[in-house]
């Protein structure tokens, strides 16, 4: 199997729309609680800047995607943010890093010039150390800033990259 990172395409969006359904599920990494369903995730993936997916090269079996989009807009507007999402059983296969290091590349290529991650749940280790590899800074920590899918609350740590 070899994974390729590319830009999404309509055929790709059933399985996006359940790759990123699942992470809503989980309720410990996303914002969302509502689930996308064929309109609504058709509409969510063309309002983003840019849209990655992970794929198998040779079955184009989608395994993770990311969104590209502003963080802000006006004097912020050169500031991007991103999420990612992996199927849970292609995890550890090392695909978020080729997902977040792709994104890197596209947000330059769309003009930006800084990333920067508004909500990473502090207790999402693997996403954190990622990061970090790649050269992000933790801004600090907003305490109980994420309510998890069971209802505690957990840290959110607020991550950037200059492009």
């Amino acid at each position: 199997m070899e994974i390729i990172v590319r830009e999404y395409t309509n055929t790709d969006l059933q399985e996006m729309i359940k790759i990123w359904n699942d992470v809503v599920e989980e309720g410990i990494a996303f914002p969302q609680e509502e689930c996308l369903n064929e309109e609504t995730g058709k509409d969510f993936f063309a309002s983003q800047t840019y849209c990655g997916v992970a794929a198998d090269y040779e079955s184009n079996r989608v395994y993770g995607l990311y969104i590209l989009h502003p963080n802000n807009i006006g004097r912020c507007g050169h500031i991007c943010n991103s999420s990612f999402a992996v199927s849970s059983e292609s995890r550890g296969m090392h695909i978020g890093e080729k997902l977040v290091s792709d994104c890197l590349v596209q947000a330059k290529l769309h003009g930006f010039g800084v990333m920067q991650f508004n909500a990473v749940v502090a207790t999402n280790i693997h996403a954190r150390h990622l990061y970090e590899r790649l050269g992000f800074k933790q801004l600090g920590t907003i305490p109980k800033g994420f309510r998890m899918k069971d209802g505690h609350f957990e840290d959110i740590c607020p991550y950037y990259r200059e492009l």
